[in-house]
């Protein structure tokens, strides 16, 4: 009931939970019970105060001048949301700048794609597990050939992605007509369905291909970094693998593993950097600073967006639920971007 790890520990907490004469106090554990969600909310609200209040004193992003950054492997971080470079993407993805990881992880992989310089007319890329983000339409904006991919509906429904609209049905999904007009859209974007563990051997020579999210789902921690190996056989030599995952960057000793979503620790992107190298790939450094700034202290907990009443969605008034780190089954998580370039 209580998941404790041994029989003492048990018996500690319940001597706190009865009176001198050894009747249970089920009062006393009903009111702690009945505080948790209030005390969650609470919790919750001020990290979103925060977050909104620290967003809106940020300067504008529209004509924000595209930024050289070198980026690293690393985790989100309140500094990154707060930077020129991720500005200069939200003004070009026509979002708004929110300390959300999410944001993060759009602009990482469009600031990563800019400095291998291919984001340009001719180019070629290759998306995995898009679901409706928007980047199959800006990088098409930009000229550049794109194959969107997602697993088969089929696959996707004993998941729940499919009903949580975050599946790709068909290429519209990625269509986002303040981003690109019909006719270039259609012409440059087309959509595949593959399973991400036994990637089709005809989807190569790409100048670069991404994902968003997408490798922790693979089933388990040992399939997620097969993935970002195996991606890179759909890149030309010297082609571009990136990608964001979750990074349980608080405990080095446990995680999540052979789940529907997985918890990657330091010591896999560690070893995932040193196998790569060893094959001749190059990876970027790699940065496990997860920042100091307040909202690098703020660690969301449940319930989430998804998860909560009606009455209770209002009471956030339609702003959602900015955080950059958040509670994953009880272990502090945030993105980690990885950047692999396949060997020449």
């Amino acid at each position: 009931m209580f998941g404790f790890a041994n029989h003492a520990d048990k018996r500690k907490i319940l001597r706190k939970l009865v009176r001198r004469n050894s009747k249970p106090n089920l009062n006393r554990l009903d009111i702690l019970a009945h505080r948790i969600d209030s005390l969650s909310l609470t919790v919750k609200f001020f990290g979103y105060e925060l977050a909104r209040t620290l967003a809106e004193a940020l300067p504008p992003c529209a004509d924000m001048p595209l930024q050289a950054v070198d980026l690293a492997c690393k985790p989100s971080t309140q500094a990154d949301i707060a930077s020129d470079w991720l500005a200069h993407w939200c003004g070009q993805l026509q979002i708004g700048r929110i300390y959300h990881r999410k944001v993060w992880e759009l602009a990482y992989v469009l600031q990563a794609i800019h400095n291998h310089g291919s984001m340009r007319p001719g180019a070629r890329g290759l998306g995995f597990g898009c679901g409706r983000e928007p980047l199959a339409s800006y990088l098409a904006s930009r000229g550049v050939a794109i194959t969107v991919t997602d697993q088969p509906l089929e696959s996707m429904q004993h998941q729940g992605w499919a009903w949580t609209g975050q599946h790709t049905a068909s290429a519209d999904d990625s269509f986002h007509p303040h981003l690109i007009e019909r006719e270039p859209f259609d012409r440059l974007v087309a959509l595949r369905y593959v399973d991400m563990n036994a990637i089709d051997a005809d989807l190569a020579d790409y100048d670069f291909c991404w994902s968003v999210c997408a490798i922790e789902h693979l089933g388990s921690i040992e399939k997620g970094l097969a993935f970002v190996e195996n991606s890179l056989k759909t890149v030309r030599p010297g082609g571009l693998s990136v990608h964001t995952t979750e990074f349980n960057f608080a405990n080095d000793h446990e995680t999540i593993d052979n789940w529907p979503t997985v918890l990657f620790q330091r010591q896999h992107f560690m070893a995932l950097a040193e196998c790569l190298e060893a094959s001749g790939h190059t990876v970027a450094r790699l940065d496990f600073d997860v920042g100091s700034q307040p909202l690098d202290k703020f660690i969301d907990i449940p319930p989430y967006l998804h998860d909560l009443d009606s009455t209770q969605v209002r009471s956030w008034e339609g702003e959602g639920t900015p955080h950059i780190k958040l509670a994953i089954d009880g272990f502090a998580s945030t993105c980690f971007g990885l950047i692999v370039q396949r060997a020449a």
